[in-house]
């Protein structure tokens, strides 16, 4: 069912139609992949071309795939499952419909600076009951990304996007920039289908020990 989820408006209309039968929703820990840009939006532009927009969207359908071979699936949704642009405001709306437990929103990075390299999390400013958890698992996810495909680690930040703001009220929520697509190896890196395997395989696997 998860996978015929193509945008927002019909996770609304199932939602809807959950009430309307007595379905319960299920009662597994809910976990909601914020798959960055997509459309017209292509976010980065790498050195050799690749496109931000498309690198997350590989990752995320990397998690799925993952997840759903795995022993004990965890209830994973997407804001999105093709190149289609979604609003900032629906994928945080699509989060609260859902009752997510943890919102992950997938990005890569660019500098001017092409030595710049590394991962970042971020978690939102704003204060809330979520903020020492989202904290504790963006440092989880940093440490298993750095352990497993071997990045630098540049620790996890605090800033106001609009998806961490937006949710952090309501779940636990971080921001990930995978990499820089303005560095030579790490676009290089990126561009690598076995590379974003092992990068949904780390983001999956910290995901699950929480």
């Amino acid at each position: 069912m998860k996978k015929v989820l193509k945008n927002v408006s019909f996770v609304f209309l199932l939602l809807k139609m959950c009430v309307v039968f007595g379905q319960e929703l299920s009662t597994q820990k809910r976990i909601v992949i914020d798959v960055g840009h997509g459309g017209k939006d292509s976010g980065a532009i790498g050195i050799n071309k690749i496109q931000e927009k498309d690198i997350v969207l590989n990752i995320a359908n990397a998690i799925l795939k993952l997840n759903d071979e795995s022993d004990t699936p965890l209830d994973i949704y997407l804001t999105r499952y093709s190149d289609t642009l979604i609003s900032l405001s629906d994928r945080t709306k699509l989060a609260k419909a859902l009752k997510a437990d943890l919102f992950v929103s997938l990005h890569c990075n660019h500098s001017d600076n092409s030595y710049a390299r590394g991962i970042e999390v971020y978690a939102s400013r704003n204060q809330t009951n979520y903020s020492k958890e989202s904290i504790y698992i963006g440092y989880q996810i940093e440490k298993m990304l750095c352990k497993v495909i071997g990045y630098e680690g540049r620790g996890v930040k605090f800033a106001n996007f609009q998806v961490l703001k937006e949710t952090t009220g309501h779940c636990v929520s971080v921001l990930l920039e995978l990499g820089f697509l303005s560095n030579n190896d790490e676009s290089g890196y990126l561009s690598n289908s076995a590379n974003i395997k092992l990068i949904a395989f780390a983001i999956l696997l910290s995901i699950q020990k929480q």
